[in-house]
């Protein structure tokens, strides 16, 4: 590593931006700055290669810098750079919903585009109680969502999320909002390699047991889950737990809606959690790997019926739905997920995600036995480790461990006191290997040092001497 007397990047003015879901007094302390991406790697300020084991922010499944998608993108912005979102629209927005549609489960197949996730979620809450509504049952107006639960942060995916970290800032958010149990039982089935085989349709039980019985069914809208549960920490549901919480939600005339901003786009080895799990739910949301995360996109697909309803129950010349972005289907966005659609059906990257899961497996497990780890967890290419909890020090074995990887030339995810793993799907077995020995030695590293390895003023130390002499001293 350079000397710290060398001091040759010059960064940007950290004073402005105010970073979000950062630990921002911190972040600028000891800024960590990509630069440029190529494939599997970014390139740091310093000019040293970072593997990614994260897809960007679980958005960039195809690895970065896709030319083809940049030149789609480019083309389009010297064609036509926007077109209004409401009363008109542009050939490439019904292009890419097409496109979509055929990517989606069995009749998914009306498309609304948004610009993320949270959108994604928020507007699919939103056509759930208009649905009812519009079918002549507005006492359907309760949503349902699940503990660790994460649906974006706007009030609605706040309301039916259940990160806590999350909401105790903001309040109650919606009324009307209730929540069931989540599906991880370490005790049962820490070390699990893949789905678990047992307790999957008990705890679907409660669902009914539990909330329709304080709520009644005739009041609940929809329920919303992740299939799996990624910004949580990597929570697989049990063997059976998804098809018994459709048949349920069918038995009650409740809409299911499946989050898959993570689990979309080959993050399982399939297209879909839906796919994955043989489970199709009626309203299906995804955002992130639609556009390769090269410009911000998110959809949300309903079966035909619900579509189908508000053009046959609204009165003539309504809007059916109030509701939408000035950026929805923007061109640009269009023509990227239209190029990213392009290459999984080019690359079959959902297979190649597949024919890598049981590797991927062996060495995500093969962090077994290591100081604090206290649980892995994977599915697909995916993979999240659980360190032991320290009391009055949540998370910080992990930021330390994810401090050290960035050190050692890997980019990991921390959540609460779990490390996430789910690189690009045009990861190699070298690159896993690279990802698995490499967190293998920063949780040595880290356990070894004691008190010490938990503080992250140890860590970083050319980026803590790039920011001490180059910025102002308010930071």
């Amino acid at each position: 590593m350079m000397s710290k007397t060398t001091l040759p990047t010059q960064l940007p003015d950290l004073s402005h931006y105010w970073i979000p879901f950062t630990a921002n007094r911190q972040f600028k302390a000891m800024p960590r700055l990509f630069k440029a991406a190529k494939g599997n790697y970014y390139t740091t300020m310093d000019d040293r290669q970072i593997l990614d084991g994260t897809a960007g922010l679980w958005c960039t499944p195809a690895g970065h810098g896709r030319e083809s998608i940049a030149a789609a993108v480019g083309q389009q912005l010297l064609t036509l750079d926007y077109a209004p979102a409401f009363q008109s629209s542009h050939p490439l927005a019904f292009e890419a919903a097409e496109r979509v549609a055929a990517y989606m489960p069995a009749g998914l197949d009306r498309i609304f585009f948004t610009n993320s996730g949270s959108e994604s979620a928020d507007t699919a809450l939103k056509i759930a109680l208009a649905y009812h509504r519009v079918c002549g049952n507005p006492m359907r107006n309760k949503l349902i969502g699940r503990e660790r639960g994460y649906h974006g942060v706007n009030f609605g995916g706040l309301a039916v999320g259940g990160i806590a970290g999350n909401r105790k800032v903001f309040g109650n958010g919606l009324a009307g909002v209730d929540h069931i149990r989540h599906p991880l039982d370490i005790a049962k089935n820490a070390f699990t390699k893949g789905v678990p085989a047992d307790g999957g349709i008990a705890l679907a039980n409660e669902f009914e047991q539990r909330i329709l019985t304080l709520h009644d069914p005739s009041t609940i809208a929809a329920l919303i889950v992740e299939p799996m549960q990624g910004s949580a920490g990597v929570i697989i549901p049990p063997k059976g737990y998804l098809k018994r919480l459709r048949e349920i939600c069918d038995r009650y005339g409740i809409l299911l809606i499946f989050d898959e901003v993570i689990t979309g786009f080959g993050r399982l080895g399939t297209k879909w959690g839906a796919d994955h799990f043989d489970v199709i739910p009626d309203i299906l949301t995804c955002a992130k790997g639609l556009t390769n995360g090269v410009v911000p996109m998110g959809a949300v697909a309903v079966k035909r019926e619900i579509y189908d309803a508000f053009m046959e129950k609204s009165p003539a010349g309504a809007i059916e739905l109030p509701h939408g972005y000035t950026y929805s289907a923007i061109p640009i966005a269009c023509a990227a997920a239209i190029a990213t659609l392009d290459i999984f059906a080019a690359e079959k990257l959902e297979d190649r995600a597949a024919n890598l899961s049981d590797y991927f497996e062996q060495a995500a497990h093969s962090l077994k036995g290591l100081p604090m780890v206290k649980d892995i967890r994977n599915i697909g290419l995916v993979a999240g480790i659980e360190f032991e909890a320290i009391a009055g020090k949540v998370g910080a074995f992990a930021f330390a461990t994810y401090l050290k990887c960035y050190e050692l030339g890997l980019h990991v995810r921390y959540t609460g006191d779990i490390i996430a793993i789910s690189p690009p799907l045009t990861i190699e077995k070298h690159e896993i290997d690279r990802i698995f020995s490499t967190l293998n030695a920063a949780i040595k590293y880290v356990a070894n040092q004691g008190e010490t390895g938990l503080d992250a003023s140890n860590y970083l130390k050319n980026e803590q001497a790039w920011a001490a002499h180059q910025q102002p001293d308010e930071l």
